[in-house]
């Protein structure tokens, strides 16, 4: 009895500073509100942001973020492309082992498994590229060393707390401990084969299980459809005979963005900040059907290149196919 009373006592000397979301740090504080409106009990969301993890700073993945680094890797876009053109006979045999899956994904959202696949390729070469960073450590780096000065900072820093909630949310209704919710990433915090940022695990979804899994194949496919379906409004199968000559298109796209400043395949103007684009396809008919598409596309990646390269990818593999 004398032991059980002392055990309630350390109980609530434990767990009784949990019962708020006050933080030192504002930034936690804003979080832990969030994750409790998400369904998170206080004590767990105190949890993580109490928790050894938040005292871990990924200084090699802050840098990566530096806008230099990031125009870096938007130009080298075009030489994976081309690089990615080899790998499409491994596509096509993808395709083929995991047919009953892209049935289902076609079945249920209506997004083509040629552009499935070549997300997939396009992300971690069908889950052969093994990610070196962790989830929560990159978002929580942001949160903690971002300093806004202007408004890319301050993106930033939306990004770094935006994610940290989905993480604690995630990993909460999965039962995982601080510890334990170990979500390896890219550099950026993109997670799994499809490499979804964790504000995207709303899209998650599973071949069949309740619960879906960004690292197992079949849930890697379902779910890069239902992101496409939900969020991009990608509800209709291409019609591969009214697509131009991907090749073609592709290499004058490359030399039309070579050319002009500001190029966008298929915007000329940014809806969210008014900024005007050079645009390849807007106007030219014959163009229209693959630019609906390539805007599809740019939801999942906000790059023209990205978008004619998954889509010369599928194009390729539907004529192999």
């Amino acid at each position: 009895m004398i032991k059980l009373f002392f055990l309630t006592l350390i109980s609530v000397s434990l767990f009784g500073k949990y019962t708020n979301c006050e933080f030192k740090n504002a930034h936690y504080t804003e979080i832990c509100e969030k994750v409790v409106k998400n369904g998170v009990p206080v004590h767990h969301a105190n949890l993580f942001l109490l928790s050894r993890k938040t005292e871990k700073i990924d200084t090699r993945s802050f840098k990566l973020f530096h806008p230099s680094k990031i125009k870096t890797h938007r130009a080298n876009e075009k030489k994976a492309n081309n690089v990615l053109v080899k790998y499409v006979p491994k596509i096509v045999s993808h395709v083929k082992k995991y047919k009953d899956v892209y049935d289902e994904a076609e079945k249920r959202y209506g997004v083509n498994r040629e552009i499935i696949a070549s997300i997939l390729m396009k992300e971690t070469k069908l889950g052969k590229i093994k990610p070196s960073f962790d989830a929560f450590e990159v978002f929580n780096t942001l949160v903690v060393k971002v300093d806004p000065k202007d408004a890319r900072d301050e993106w930033l820093l939306r990004m770094g707390k935006s994610n940290l909630v989905s993480i604690i949310t995630y990993c909460y209704k999965k039962g995982y401990q601080p510890e334990e919710c170990s979500l390896p990433s890219s550099y950026a915090g993109a997670v799994g084969i499809p490499q979804f940022m964790p504000s995207s695990f709303v899209y998650i979804d599973s071949y069949k299980d309740k619960v879906g899994d960004l690292t197992k194949m079949e849930d890697a496919i379902m779910s890069a459809a239902k992101f496409l379906y939900k969020k991009a409004d990608y509800s209709e199968l291409i019609d591969w005979n009214q697509m131009p000559n991907l090749p073609e298109v592709e290499s004058q796209w490359y030399e039309y963005e070579f050319e002009n400043e500001d190029a966008s395949f298929v915007y000329s103007k940014s809806t969210r900040t008014g900024k005007v684009y050079n645009c390849f396809a807007c106007e030219k008919p014959h163009l229209e059907y693959l630019r609906s598409y390539a805007k599809k596309i740019m939801r999942y990646n906000n790059s023209s290149n990205y978008a004619i390269g998954v889509i010369r990818l599928a194009y390729d593999t539907h004529k192999a196919l």
